[in-house]
């Protein structure tokens, strides 16, 4: 009988944030079943019931310890998400080190993989004898902005929202500066020093796991395996995604099962997306002049575009709506409230495209559907995954927003036939299927598996030692 192998995961605050390091987990134990997980979650307040349903789910090598919560009352309400997640984390360090500290005297650990957000969990890898691995669940691209920040903090001047020539990070597409994530364009945010502590913090861990493949980002992929004279170890094992939750009865899906081949729009904006009222009017008025088929995901306005990210409104979504809109709309379209099994929607034989926020889950499972895409990114890294996606890749098409931050309902209806109908949206649907069979391909017997399997072997070597 195989040998039981010890790896700790480390996530942050979050569902989004908790997810792509459990299905991780997920993916390593269905190649190697003699591994056994155990993960470690911070948590701001009481841990949201979504997480406690999903860790339930889990199988029974995968144990899951909740940390006593962080209590929000302590910080001031405007504090950017990410670095919000990012003190959460640091305020949880004594509890982390106490149940690694617990673990390894139970059992030999042999990994410890920490969340981006966590890095400073990993100096604790010394100590109990283990290999140090940062888990990043975005794309190549990110990493290789995280790493190259240092150097560009030295050589820009200015803010880089300002800077008159595009950012050249190596391997990837151009970048406008105001392309680059909300935290980095103001530098002397306590968000941007924080960005730039992790990037410093990553290049000391025994490598970076991934959750791309080679074939959708191969230029930014073997740019980061150069960096630094091979300083870090990548191990890009994606695209690893949340399976559907088998729930065939859902309502939405009833209503695509009568809808024709390839003729729905899904607009989503991901677990944490809120949209102005003044712009949710625009796409509603946009999706009616389309005259496309629809299913939209909608949650209640917000000014603040990451609203819903860490704490659900409570308003019931379809009160925003325009006067008559639904009625309008009846034959054609559906909207349903706050979420919907975006997995199964994606799947749909109905779905023929995505108009989507760019998070980096949705643009995976987008992907692994073959499904093309309408980038609308709200926050984060996710105007990166935009540029990436329309101007790399070119399996997207990206709407023009006006001077003040809209999307117009006259550019709204436009993208949307371009992409449903016109010759331009046909060329993109074509270039999306064949990443789709590149990303099956890279999980079944390709790069992926492959790179997964060097690495538990490395674990499994260094457990018998």
């Amino acid at each position: 009988m195989a040998k039981t192998i010890h790896i700790a995961v480390v996530s942050s605050p979050g569902f989004s944030h908790l997810v792509p390091i459990i299905e991780f987990s997920k993916r390593l134990l269905k190649l190697h079943p003699n591994f056994h997980v155990t993960c470690i979650i911070p948590s701001l307040g009481s841990p949201p019931e979504s997480s406690k349903a999903y860790l339930k789910t889990l199988p029974s090598n995968i144990h899951s310890i909740f940390l006593p919560p962080i209590s929000k009352e302590q910080f001031p309400q405007e504090l950017y998400v990410g670095l919000l997640i990012q003190l959460t984390v640091t305020l949880s360090l004594p509890s982390i080190h106490e149940a690694l500290k617990s673990l390894s005297s139970k059992v030999r650990l042999t990994a410890l993989v920490a969340d981006a957000f966590a890095f400073q969990v990993l100096e604790f890898a010394k100590e109990f004898h283990a290999l140090s691995y940062f888990y990043c669940p975005g794309s190549a691209m990110v990493l290789s902005l995280l790493l190259h920040l240092p150097k560009l903090d030295e050589e820009v001047s200015g803010e880089y929202k300002d800077l008159a020539e595009p950012i050249k990070l190596p391997g990837c597409v151009p970048l406008s500066g105001v392309d680059l994530p909300a935290p980095i364009q103001n530098r002397s945010s306590e968000a941007y020093k924080s960005f730039l502590e992790r990037a410093k913090a990553m290049v000391i861990a025994d490598g970076i796991i991934i959750n791309t493949f080679l074939e959708m980002e191969s230029g930014a992929i073997r740019a980061l395996e150069e960096w630094g004279n091979r300083k870090i170890k990548l191990y890009p094992v994606g695209p690893i995604t949340q399976k559907g939750s088998g729930n065939e009865a859902d309502e939405c899906l009833r209503w695509l099962d009568k809808q024709p081949n390839s003729s729905v729009l899904y607009v989503s904006f991901g677990s944490g997306g809120t949209l102005s009222q003044h712009q949710i009017n625009e796409l509603a008025w946009g999706l009616e002049l389309s005259g496309q088929r629809f299913l939209w995901v909608l949650r209640a306005p917000n000014s603040s575009a990451n609203a819903a990210y860490l704490e659900a409104a409570k308003e019931d979504p379809l009160e925003f709506l325009p006067r008559g809109f639904l009625v309008r709309t009846k034959e054609k379209g559906m909207v349903v409230a706050s979420w919907a099994p975006q997995v199964e929607v994606l799947g749909h034989s109905s779905v023929g495209g995505f108009l989507s926020h760019c998070g980096w889950n949705s643009t995976l499972e987008s992907v692994q559907e073959g499904v093309p895409l309408i980038t609308w990114p709200l926050f984060a890294e996710q105007r990166m995954n935009a540029v990436m996606l329309a101007d790399g890749l070119k399996v997207a098409l990206r709407p023009t927003f006006n001077d003040d931050g809209i999307v117009e309902k006259e550019e709204i209806a436009k993208v949307i036939n371009s992409l449903m109908e016109a010759e331009i949206g046909q060329g993109i649907r074509e270039r999306m299927r064949t990443l789709r069979d590149s990303a099956a391909n890279a999980l079944k017997d390709g790069s992926s598996k492959q790179t997964l399997s060097h690495l538990t072997s490395q674990w499994e070597n260094l457990s018998e030692n």
